[in-house]
């Protein structure tokens, strides 16, 4: 593991680093975000799973979280959302499959599969990896997204309910099976059996093992993609239907971008050190 910077921030500091990570196979970046609590004790810790398009830094530069996981004494740790320079043909060839689009998914497709293994890196390796060199509490851990990554967020989650004392997401995308981007990225990761699809389906995983706590979405009524691509109601007619318990608010005005994100982000976060730092 290799530090590749290292920046003071509300008391703590924020510190990327790069290692090499064996289950993708691939070099792997991660920023984490260390409250000055973390000098004198463990800590619970929340992770964020970022969009497409995205990396490490987005959510660390854009969110403003670090202010409020200060407060509550959380560490903040924020992966990468694919492997990248793995040299697949046709990686970089669109925005919304391959690099930065990772899907948090393992795939189970040539050539993909060699690198794009995002669920088993972020539900076993990152934490592995943070637990051996950072002051964190493993037993008290939260994971939340936005978009592609609260599709992440909700899967690990509901599939790990023993792992996860809390989730949450911004515009996730809940039913990826019932868009074009959960189409096109799992017929290509996942193949074309559509019912290997459904243990990467939050609405489908739902239906089946429910989170034994509440989940937190909130959702802009201006999302250009909420109809076509996001399907909140979809997840929320799920849950009532098993009585997950779900807070889905709609926030008029709010697009998907991390304006959006930072407008609520203190909410997430008190919604999470409300369970993790009990």
């Amino acid at each position: 593991m290799e530090l590749v910077s290292k920046t003071k921030c509300f008391g703590g500091f924020v510190e990327v680093y790069s290692h090499r990570s064996t289950i993708c196979n691939a070099l792997m970046k991660f920023s984490i975000y260390l409250p000055p609590q973390a000098i004198e004790r463990s800590l619970p810790v929340l992770y964020f799973l970022a969009g497409l398009t995205c990396t490490e830094e987005n959510f660390m530069a854009k969110a403003g979280a670090q202010q409020f996981a200060a407060k509550h004494g959380l560490i903040l740790v924020a992966p990468d959302t694919s492997p990248r320079n793995t040299g697949i043909a046709g990686e970089d060839d669109d925005w919304d499959f391959g690099t930065g689009a990772g899907f948090y998914v393992d795939a189970t497709q040539e050539p993909w599969s060699q690198h794009y293994r995002m669920y088993s890196y972020i539900v076993d390796e990152l934490p592995d990896l943070i637990a051996g060199n950072f002051p964190v509490k493993r037993n008290r851990q939260g994971i939340f997204g936005h978009s592609m990554g609260g599709h992440g967020a909700l899967v690990c989650a509901l599939r790990n309910p023993d792992r996860y004392q809390s989730v949450s997401a911004f515009a996730p995308i809940c039913a990826p099976m019932q868009c074009a981007w959960g189409e096109k990225a799992f017929s290509n990761y996942l193949g074309s059996d559509r019912s290997s699809w459904r243990s990467y389906d939050a609405t489908e995983l739902v239906q089946a093992r429910q989170f034994p706590r509440s989940i937190l979405i909130d959702q802009g009524k201006s999302d250009k993609f909420l109809t076509d691509q996001l399907l909140p109601e979809v997840f929320g007619q799920a849950c009532e239907s098993v009585g997950q318990p779900l807070t889905l608010r709609f926030q008029n005005g709010y697009d998907h971008s991390y304006y959006f994100i930072a407008s609520f982000i203190e909410d997430h976060i008190q919604f999470h050190a409300e369970m993790l730092c009990r």
